[in-house]
């Protein structure tokens, strides 16, 4: 910018788009100051260094605007994190089913976890249990959600991510 320039001759383009040519940089950096703008290079690979007359403040400015906008239209989704037991009593399940309606409602994800590890009960109960739940998850959530994906059959403590409904 300005000063910092140190080709010898630039391609100039004018504040108003149009392409004024090549010239030495000190007279681009002249019309740059009796326009009381600023001189800025836009591509300093080319042979010549490709630069713009404008105002860098008003240029920064309206970039930190644009950003901001584009930042407060972004949605971000969050993933929320519900724990289960294995052997949970029906209505223990549906008060945790209204959290994840809740969450599903607010446009989050939903990641369901199995606690399983430890338990001896899961295993003399059945490896199905856990499959079982989640397919009464399933249910009770209807068409709010969609299953998005499982853990793999060999993990520790079995999860399953539902997205909300389309």
């Amino acid at each position: 910018m300005n000063n910092r320039i140190f080709a010898k001759s630039v391609q100039v383009i004018s504040a108003d788009g149009e392409n004024l040519g090549i010239m030495p940089t000190s007279a681009a950096l002249e019309m740059a100051i009796e326009a009381g703008m600023d001189l800025v290079e836009i591509n300093a690979n080319n042979a010549t260094p490709i630069v713009k007359i404008m105002d860098y403040g008003k240029f920064k400015y309206e970039q930190k605007k644009r950003a901001s906008e584009a930042k407060k239209k972004q949605k971000s989704i969050e993933m929320k994190d519900v724990w289960v037991k294995p052997f949970i009593e029906e209505n223990d399940l549906n008060i945790k089913m209204k959290k994840v309606i809740e969450f599903l409602g607010e446009g989050n994800k939903v990641k369901i976890s199995v606690m399983t590890k430890g338990n001896k009960k899961v295993l003399a109960r059945g490896k199905d249990a856990v499959p079982e739940l989640f397919a009464r998850i399933m249910q009770i959530l209807g068409d709010r959600g969609t299953l998005e994906s499982k853990s793999k059959p060999d993990e520790r403590t079995k999860s399953i991510i539902i997205a909300p409904a389309k």
